[in-house]
């Protein structure tokens, strides 16, 4: 088992920038991979980057350039930094770990871009 503790969501201006934390606890010793994803209204929910036990990270088109996500393996804590962010990134976001064939979420957080 794996849980997750997301912080870091709010109101921010199109332009501005927004870092969310989640942080692992129960097996993360096991978690392979940690990612976040978000899912605006009406709207499927979408992967948005994604890092792997070895550092490898991957990111949806829509944000590259924008959002960076990185890993403190010593605090199994996994990091979105969001610059130039735009209203189309309004959603809530969900830090999720994948352990095995297994994917933990968090319980969302929601990060609003408006003027």
């Amino acid at each position: 088992q794996v849980q997750l503790v997301e912080s870091g969501g709010g109101l921010v201006q199109p332009g501005g920038s927004l870092r969310l934390s989640c942080a692992a606890s129960g097996s993360s010793a096991s978690i392979a991979s940690m990612g976040w994803s978000r899912q605006a209204p009406g709207k499927q929910r979408d992967l948005v980057a994604i890092i792997t036990s070895g550092g490898s990270r991957g990111y949806a088109e829509s944000v590259k350039g924008r959002f960076t996500i990185s890993r403190d393996n010593a605090k199994n804590t996994v990091y979105l930094q969001m610059n130039s962010m735009k209203t189309e990134d309004t959603a809530v976001y969900y830090c999720h770990a994948r352990v095995d064939v297994l994917e933990y979420w968090g319980q969302g957080l929601q990060v609003t871009v408006s003027s």
